[in-house]
């Protein structure tokens, strides 16, 4: 039946796209430059062909699948040795305001007028231009802004403070399930999970939707709850 052919071909193409996705890295995934962008959509397009298309020659399409993945990653792995052909592909810096001057040019070139110049500051939390010193356009298409140093968070060093580097917690318990490995890795066990559990009311460990301990003897424990709120604080 045609169904259960599209149905299967669709299958097919999700695992050739899942494949060429992590053999082209997670780049592909959470930072897309310009030609990544152009060949996602390219292999999705291929893909959802692969899977509608009535004729039975699957292997041309895969194989174009197949071959968009291998020049992809050629090219990230040529734009990892080269600066010159980084810049070419993915694009460089570009300063678009600078000691309370704002380049035109730069802004006309990234084809960004000053209305969304100035609402992608809001969004990054600045309202006003006279609180910000440098703002950047990465080749990913973000803004990354500098503020002035007034307008900056104080920090430790600020202050002549020395802080203790916090460590990751271990996530020791996850729906109910001990993690073995992550509560050795914390340097406990399973004698001292059970005396913290204890120690905090909790009985029945199913209960536990997540459990967590780090090397300064932190350990917190947050509960399934089943029963549903009768008003939502957000209203």
């Amino acid at each position: 039946m045609e169904i259960i052919r599209i149905i299967i071909t669709s299958l097919a193409s999700l695992l050739v796209l899942f494949i060429v996705t992590k053999i082209m890295g997670d780049r592909q995934i959470s930072e897309l430059s310009m030609f990544d962008y152009i060949n996602g959509i390219t292999i999705g397009s291929i893909a959802a062909e692969m899977a509608t298309s009535l004729e039975n020659d699957y292997m041309k399409p895969m194989t174009a699948m197949i071959v968009y993945g291998i020049v992809s990653t050629i090219i990230s792995f040529v734009t990892c040795k080269s600066i010159r052909m980084r810049r070419f592909i993915e694009g460089k810096t570009m300063i678009l305001f600078h000691n309370d001057c704002i380049n035109q040019k730069n802004l006309l070139k990234a084809k960004i007028d000053i209305d969304e110049f100035l609402s992608q500051c809001r969004q990054s939390g600045y309202f006003s231009l006279n609180d910000i010193h440098t703002v950047l356009l990465e080749p990913n298409g973000k803004m990354s802004i500098l503020p002035k140093v007034a307008n900056r968070p104080v920090t430790p060093d600020d202050l002549s403070l020395t802080p203790t580097q916090e460590l990751p917690s271990y996530n020791v318990i996850i729906d109910g399930n001990i993690m073995h490995g992550n509560l050795k890795a914390s340097g406990r066990n399973e004698d001292w999970l059970t005396k913290q559990l204890h120690g905090q009311g909790v009985k029945d460990i199913s209960q536990v939707i997540l459990a967590t301990a780090d090397k300064d003897n932190n350990f917190y424990v947050y509960l399934k709850q089943d029963k549903s709120e009768t008003r939502d604080i957000f209203e």
